[in-house]
């Protein structure tokens, strides 16, 4: 299946009242995971990598045209509606070379970057992108961190106004919005500021994404999606349903095994496939939970 891009399937989410997940993969068996899970539950997806932890120089040393590579392929194979996003980079040169390599949507982190700072940089990714026929998601605001690294307090002061500006200054496609939501959230659950999404939703005409989707309540996905977020990012608990997967099957390993089996067999042995299962089985049910479920 072609891509569609990214605007056009955020778009179709908002007038049909549901949210589309970008649920991050970091190789294939994880990336398998999302489209497979797409497939299974009949849902539009945005497949994609992203490059906040991963090793900037392996990144920028054939990693990244591999990641391309690998999710060009499974763009191509699709039976649903994808898009391929390259989340939240460090560079232009890295946006650059990822949409010649397949990509077609971008995310440039300016999560450290004051606002007048974050226009320019965003805007220029912009008018790049956009002379490439691909689509631009931009971010206004830092969220908190779970992991201390970011203090709550991030949060306060939030105008909406800054949303206008950012938006009409730099004409970004999607705008990432920090209205509780918390990156890395690894237990509890985000407490959400729908007092500002409104807001916001009163005065800005893109569609809105939620970073941090870990924590995000399922029970305040449907307001959300009603106030104009059509898609979620997903990746903290995918990762540790993949790892708690794989501690538990090695564990349970006996003394002798069957390498060829248990490693790269592709088979119900694959240690890796166990764990690939079991992400699946969470992309579903929250596909369930944004309503993208059954919309091919």
């Amino acid at each position: 299946m072609l891509l569609i891009p990214l605007r056009e399937m955020l778009a179709k989410a908002l007038t049909e009242g549901y949210a589309v997940g970008y649920f991050e993969a970091w190789d294939q068996y994880s990336l398998e995971a999302v489209l497979e899970a797409a497939e299974e539950s009949r849902s539009p997806v945005i497949l994609g990598f992203g490059g906040e932890f991963i090793n900037q120089k392996w990144y920028d040393n054939g990693g990244l045209r591999r990641l391309a590579a690998l999710g060009r392929a499974a763009a191509e194979d699709a039976k649903v509606p994808v898009a391929l996003l390259l989340n939240e980079v460090k560079t232009l040169e890295q946006i650059i070379r990822g949409l010649t390599w397949g990509f077609n949507a971008v995310m440039l982190d300016t999560s450290r970057l004051s606002l007048e700072r974050n226009i320019a940089a965003t805007r220029k990714v912009v008018e790049i992108v956009h002379g490439l026929g691909a689509d631009v998601e931009g971010e206004l605001w830092r969220l908190p961190e779970a992991n201390g690294a970011v203090s709550p307090s991030v949060t306060e002061n939030r105008d909406p106004a800054q949303a206008v500006r950012y938006v009409k200054e730099t004409g970004i496609d999607a705008l990432s919005i920090s209205i509780g939501n918390v990156h890395f959230l690894t237990e509890g659950k985000a407490k959400i500021d729908f007092n500002l999404l409104v807001r916001l939703k009163q005065m800005v005409k893109v569609p809105f994404v939620i970073h941090g989707g870990t924590g995000f309540p399922d029970d305040a996905v449907p307001m959300a999606v009603e106030m104009g977020v059509a898609k979620f990012n997903v990746g903290t608990i995918l990762k540790q349903i993949f790892w708690s997967t794989i501690r538990e099957t090695v564990g349970n390993l006996p003394s002798t095994i069957n390498v060829q089996e248990v490693i790269g067999s592709r088979q119900t042995g694959d240690f890796l496939e166990k764990a690939k299962n079991k992400m699946k089985s969470e992309v579903k049910r929250r596909m369930g939970v944004y309503g993208s479920a059954g919309k091919t």
